[in-house]
């Protein structure tokens, strides 16, 4: 494999061909964490983000240039909201849930992005989560092969490095594991033997918390609690592991760019190892983690159907000198199952002053289309808007 031997300007060669790279590194199915094995002390040029992201790692503020926003910005940290759910208090305290609503009302509205303790989640499980999925990461390479795909319709599991390797401007520098983990019934044995049980177990504990979530999320939309759910926002769900090994040169590279989730709802779980960062009031900013805490975030599909109430915010993971970082995030969405149902914005919401922004759609189309478009730096979303004259865009 060819790799970067001095500066990013040297890429440009009449040699490179990325095509025949791209494939020769997925032929491997060893992923990032077997460049790192191998010894990699340069990253290889199909990982390098153009331009390089210099000042990014240097944890200061601070006057930076960014490789998915061209304006100067100010690297700051984001305390994000802390919403203490009560561990169950909240169902027998009106007064108290009506305080959390507001807040999940707030947070969803302005970054679309909160954290939840006291979430009712054990902390041993949330370990043993961590603690699984290292170990599917970094058993025998010839293990972890039997998983290896890129057919997300047809497969309970898939681990791969990057869904989008062929079509995205630049590879990241992680490896993942997807498990579709609902509502489809399936043999336990079709999840990996190294973490099977704690897979099992978190997905049953994490799902729980969801319905909590969208109940809560319904009320902030002035809805009643059940509405979300009746609509089948919480009826799919999939947890998607990734690994970051430590990277030789992070400056080059990302752990994963810009994007939105293109789901309903999002919750994850993340070790001590920061680079989450959050695009927050026009800048990047840093989300350092908060042992016990869960990060929640609005996806897609919930920014549609509450018709712009609720935001789907952008975010993205800096690639990091240290290692690994291990994360897992459950999405709640029915990916690629067949279903007819059809999503656009609530009608319960919708006032003269407030039409529709979007078109109609299925949980199918969309999430087809945004694997297509790959990590590209848009929002997948823009596809979706309905036509509006320029007197309307004006209002």
């Amino acid at each position: 494999m060819v790799v970067v031997s001095g500066t990013h300007e040297e890429e440009v060669s009449a040699t490179y061909d990325r095509t025949k790279e791209l494939k020769e590194f997925d032929d491997t199915k060893a992923g990032v964490k077997g460049l790192v094995d191998a010894g990699m002390v340069k990253v290889p040029r199909i990982f390098v983000h153009h331009p390089p992201n210099a000042l990014l790692h240097e944890g200061l503020p601070g006057s930076i240039h960014n490789n998915n926003h061209s304006q100067t910005q100010t690297q700051t940290h984001l305390n994000l909201p802390t919403i203490d759910l009560g561990d169950g208090v909240i169902d027998k305290d009106v007064i108290l849930r009506n305080e959390i609503v507001e807040k999940v009302r707030h947070a969803s509205e302005t970054s679309g992005f909160f954290q939840v303790v006291n979430h009712g989640i054990p902390q041993t499980v949330m370990d043993e989560m961590l603690e699984g999925i290292r170990r599917f990461f970094e058993q025998d390479t010839e293990v972890t092969k039997q998983f290896y795909s890129r057919d997300y319709a047809n497969r309970r599991v898939v681990y791969n490095t990057n869904f989008d390797l062929h079509s995205s401007p630049a590879a990241n520098w992680r490896d993942s594991m997807y498990c579709f983990m609902g509502p489809q019934p399936f043999n336990p044995e079709e999840l990996p033997e190294t973490c099977r049980d704690i897979l099992m177990e978190y997905s049953d504990q994490v799902k729980r918390l969801g319905i909590i979530l969208f109940e809560l999320l319904s009320e902030g939309l002035g809805l009643k609690s059940n509405r979300l759910r009746e609509m089948g926002c919480e009826e799919g769900h999939s947890l998607l592991c990734h690994y970051y090994p430590a990277c030789p040169e992070p400056e080059l590279t990302m752990g994963g760019s810009k994007h939105a989730d293109n789901g309903f709802l999002a919750i994850l779980l993340q070790n001590h190892i920061g680079g989450l960062q959050v695009f927050h009031q026009n800048q990047w900013v840093d989300v350092p983690p908060t042992p016990g805490a869960l990060i929640v975030n609005i996806g897609d599909l919930l920014q549609l159907i509450s018709n712009n109430k609720f935001k789907s915010a952008e975010h993205r993971v800096l690639a990091q000198k240290v290692g690994p970082r291990l994360s897992i995030a459950c999405f709640f969405t029915t990916t690629f199952l067949p279903s007819t149902t059809i999503y656009g914005p609530i009608k319960e919401l919708l006032l003269e002053d407030n039409p529709p922004v979007y078109r109609e759609t299925t949980v199918l189309e969309y999430t087809t289309y945004y694997m297509a478009k790959a990590l590209d730096g848009t929002s997948a979303l823009e596809n979706f808007k309905l036509q509006t004259s320029s007197s309307e865009e004006k209002k």
